[in-house]
């Protein structure tokens, strides 16, 4: 699906037109060819909304205090991608710019599906499971993020990457990779609660083993100072981008104003913004303790804080977000009732199933439960803290529960996809397809399609489920393209 996602919204900005909205847009400057307008017109689509900021920051850097909410990993990459290619036409750096984003997310698309399946394996160990999760992420009802010059599939690919790694044992790669991630997207740093929660599991594993205190001890540091330092190369990126601001935004002017093109200065005039290099007051945030312009910019400009957007005529918005919050919060309830003294030992005492080697598997088993967590935290967080309309891209590209649970769902409740076989459901019910090896082998042993093929026979629950992933994943085509509210 994620060519059909770079296809779509070619379509929908043809066919509909932009709507007006108090967006940022900086000034097109240069001389427009055809081949220009081309671009535009085909893809534009993909540069609506935040798009703007990470193709401007692609483009002149961090010109604008309020770009630096975007941070540098993937407009880094789109600016590399863009001077590498060969263009065999002439054109703005947009234009280059667009091709660019359109051609990195669809090459991202396959890699984070594949990431996301891995790591469902890893941890639900139901084979089928893992790729009817796949094959739900391709059908994100957040692809329309996925395919626009956003972070969301460069920070998929990186974050579900890291969980996996780390389920294989491999610690240090997954905290390079949440590093990476972090250095895509501020919510990044909430990562690094995997690789506390794995080194703290592991020592309470061994404390449950009975070894002696000097041989604990010993284990206790090492695991300590580990996680520590995977901690901090998590936290870096993050750390240095906030360095960088200070320097860039704080420091005594150096003249920028002459070499900033007339129409930016005219439009950081009239908008109220800070541009870097340009003699004037300092900014609040440079007298504060920790100089957080991420912090700054989020309460500032766009007035995110606790309960902040709790207001009568943010209703629409809510009602956006209320299919995720819906789905998370199930997740979260589902596992919790079927795991509650899992749960209240936070998963760190080995139970009397798991040492006879027989732990539940699937969504509802042990491995799942900091996965779990993550997104339930993930969920409360933005619901309260942030605009809430963003929560669908915010958790479908963070967390991996809310295709596991789409999934876990429609193979315990969709009689379709049950037939003889492994892989079988909490109810006794075996599971049609089950074997790793006829992972899409034609469409019959495509889940998804078969449920598709089969709509009107299929139950309440399975429609309601594809009907949000399949009407959100075109609703975001149609409306984001042009400028209408899907953020």
């Amino acid at each position: 699906m994620g060519g059909h996602s770079g296809l779509c919204p070619t379509v929908f900005n043809l066919l509909i037109p932009d709507h007006a909205a108090d967006a940022f847009s900086p000034p097109r400057l240069g001389p427009r060819g055809a081949w220009d307008a081309l671009v535009e017109r085909l893809l534009g689509g993909l540069g609506r909304w935040d798009a703007e900021h990470f193709l401007f920051i692609a483009e002149r850097g961090y010109l604008l205090e309020h770009n630096c909410a975007f941070l540098p990993l993937f407009p880094l990459g789109l600016r590399l991608l863009a001077g590498l290619l060969p263009w065999p036409v002439q054109l703005q750096p947009r234009s280059r710019l667009l091709l660019a984003a359109a051609l990195l997310n669809a090459l991202l698309a396959a890699p984070a599906a594949a990431a996301l399946l891995g790591l469902g394996r890893a941890v639900l160990w139901r084979p089928r499971q893992a790729f009817l999760a796949a094959l739900l992420f391709s059908l994100s009802p957040a692809g329309v993020f996925m395919a626009a010059a956003y972070s969301e599939s460069a920070f998929a690919v990186l974050a579900f990457s890291a969980m996996w790694q780390l389920e294989k044992g491999h610690s240090w790669l997954s905290g390079l990779l949440f590093a990476l991630a972090a250095g895509a997207r501020a919510n990044g740093l909430i990562n690094a609660g995997f690789l506390l929660y794995s080194h703290g599991k592991r020592f309470a594993l061994q404390l449950q083993g009975g070894s002696a205190f000097p041989v604990l001890w010993k284990r206790a540091l090492s695991l300590a100072s580990s996680a520590a330092l995977l901690c901090a190369v998590t936290f870096l990126p993050f750390a240095l981008f906030q360095y960088y601001a200070y320097v860039r935004f704080c420091e005594p002017g150096t003249g920028l104003d002459h070499t900033v093109p007339e129409p930016l200065l005219q439009l950081a005039r009239d908008k109220g913004y800070r541009v870097a290099g340009v003699a004037g007051a300092k900014p609040p945030w440079c007298s504060q303790r920790f100089p957080l312009v991420y912090s700054y910019i989020q309460d500032t400009y766009w007035n995110v804080g606790f309960l902040r957007y709790f207001e009568l005529r943010q209703i629409p918005n809510f009602l956006l977000a209320l299919p995720v919050t819906l789905l998370s919060s199930w997740a979260a309830w589902t596992y919790v009732s079927a795991n509650p003294r899992h749960c209240l030992t936070l998963g760190l005492e080995r139970s009397k199933s798991e040492e006879r080697g027989k732990a539940r598997d699937g969504f509802c088993g042990p491995a799942a439960f900091v996965y779990v967590v993550h997104s339930t935290a993930l969920l409360a967080f933005g619901f309260c803290c942030m605009h809430v309309q963003v929560l669908t891209r915010f958790l479908g590209s963070s967390s991996p529960i809310l295709y596991w649970f789409a999934a876990h769902l429609l193979l315990e409740h969709e009689p379709l996809l049950w037939s003889t076989g492994a892989d079988k459901p909490a109810s006794g019910k075996a599971r049609l397809g089950t074997s790793p090896s006829s992972c899409g082998k034609g469409t019959s042993d495509n889940p998804v399609v078969r449920l598709l093929l089969n709509w009107r026979s299929i139950t309440p629950l399975s429609k309601s489920i594809l009907g949000f992933f399949l009407g959100y994943w075109l609703l975001g085509l149609i409306l984001h393209c042009n400028f209408l509210p899907w953020t």
